[in-house]
């Protein structure tokens, strides 16, 4: 996965229907300074993390059960 760029994020922001984005709120997603929010490039690298879990080998937890039918 490519690092987020301030011109990716512009580019989404102007593609995507979504309110207006003001520069110092782009700024802020790609590299935040004022402690308040988690940079949109960390919440992506979180995610790849995730994204790499075999989920298959993970056991069902005990109180998740599957759909019955009611005959």
């Amino acid at each position: 996965m490519q690092r987020l760029t301030k011109a990716t994020l512009t580019g989404i922001c102007t593609q995507m229907a979504s309110h207006s984005w003001s520069e110092a709120e782009i700024d802020e997603l790609v590299d935040p300074r004022l402690g308040m929010i988690t940079g949109f490039q960390d919440l992506l690298d979180e995610l790849e993390q995730l994204r790499k879990i075999d989920l298959g080998t993970t056991p069902q937890a005990m109180s998740v059960q599957g759909a019955t039918k009611h005959e």
